[in-house]
């Protein structure tokens, strides 16, 4: 993407004191619920009201959104509350019923930036627009498939190009409703710093008590601003519910989130000191993550051996993970001393996790 710093032009114009703020229902439900949101975050540092007025979801028969009408309660929004508005789109018709009632930023939602054939039909319905427009990460994990969204829009002349994080898909358990995977992002950014990147802690949590602190550690990362849900009567949302905050929380959230305003060498310090800490955490945690997963397995294999009455210590096994790990560690720039301490731990906790079973 060459002149990519055209991208960047569309928020700079903004010239905000504070990150970029999308806020608003995950779901248009009645011209009522949306005015009253809209009222309510009017004259705050949200600078978007969003809403989904086509709601793609993973079953049928579920609400899939109001359709054409709620298009427009957001003309209504931008004239009673002077708020821009935001929605989703997924498809030519979409695109065409938004540009006709003057939605200002438009994103491209994950289930879509998975389909090319999507994106390009969305791309050539936009061409040469300029409303701004954000797409979001594919459901999996896939750097190229996202980049090359962005690529399509970039080519059909659409300038205000940005990109929205908001985790990914996973079979396994976690906290979240999708993981972060925050090192894809820094990626993104390293590989192009001046694309606009915006995270989404509701998607990301799927629960409304960990949107701060997702929220924090995605500006600790530099990232430009959050979108985040955010309704009236949260409880009897027709839509994601659990994620979604109260305008009165969504202000408070703000207030209490740590933003750097510095412009001068040591700012620009403690700001890339403070990205590189945020990258550590973020790697801690999944140093910790796997660690747990280890001793699970570990577990499993003292279930074997206590049912064939074998021996904990494998010593021939041992030596050569040892041998392997220290060769590994290596070519990644660990001395031999550091892998064998911490190895040593590792296979000492194993070993109390499988004697605990076997003597249970």
């Amino acid at each position: 993407m060459e002149n990519s710093k055209q991208m960047r032009k569309w928020l700079d114009d903004m010239n905000l004191s504070h990150p970029l703020v999308i806020a608003g229902p995950c779901s248009a439900e009645t011209e009522e619920q949306v005015l009253k949101i809209a009222h309510e975050l009017k004259d705050t540092d949200v600078n978007y009201f969003r809403s989904g007025i086509w709601k793609p979801r993973t079953r049928p028969g579920n609400f899939e959104g109001v359709g054409a009408i709620g298009l427009k309660w957001l003309q209504k929004v931008k004239e009673e509350t002077g708020l821009k508005t935001a929605t989703e789109v997924a498809n030519k018709a979409h695109v065409d019923l938004a540009l006709e009632h003057d939605i200002d930023l438009l994103w491209i939602g994950a289930r879509s930036t998975v389909s090319p054939f999507i994106v390009q039909e969305i791309a050539d319905a936009l061409k040469g627009t300029d409303k701004i427009v954000l797409v979001k990460n594919p459901v999996n994990p896939d750097l190229s498939l996202w980049l090359g969204a962005v690529e399509r829009l970039y080519s059909a002349d659409i300038k205000k190009l940005g990109v929205i994080h908001r985790g990914f898909s996973t079979y396994e358990k976690t906290k979240y409703r999708n993981i972060p995977e925050w090192q894809l992002a820094i990626e993104l950014q390293t590989k192009f710093p001046d694309l606009p990147i915006i995270n989404d802690p509701s998607h990301i949590t799927g629960k409304r008590d960990m949107i701060f602190d997702v929220s924090q550690t995605a500006l600790d990362l530099n990232f430009d601003g959050l979108i985040i849900e955010t309704h009236c009567d949260p409880d009897n949302a027709w839509s994601d519910a659990a994620q979604q905050v109260t305008p009165k929380t969504l202000i408070q959230i703000m207030k209490d989130l740590r933003i750097r305003k510095e412009t001068d060498e040591e700012a620009e310090y403690n700001n890339n000191l403070s990205n590189l800490r945020a990258q550590i955490d973020i790697l801690d945690n999944q140093l910790i993550d796997l660690l747990g997963k280890r001793m699970k397995v570990s577990d499993g294999i003292g279930e074997l051996k206590k049912q064939k009455n074998v021996a904990v210590l494998q010593s021939n096994r041992w030596n050569a993970i040892l041998g392997n790990m220290i060769l590994e560690g290596e070519q990644r720039g660990l001395s031999e001393e550091f892998v064998l301490r911490m190895f040593k731990a590792i296979h000492q906790e194993s070993i109390n996790h499988q004697e605990k079973i076997i003597n249970s």
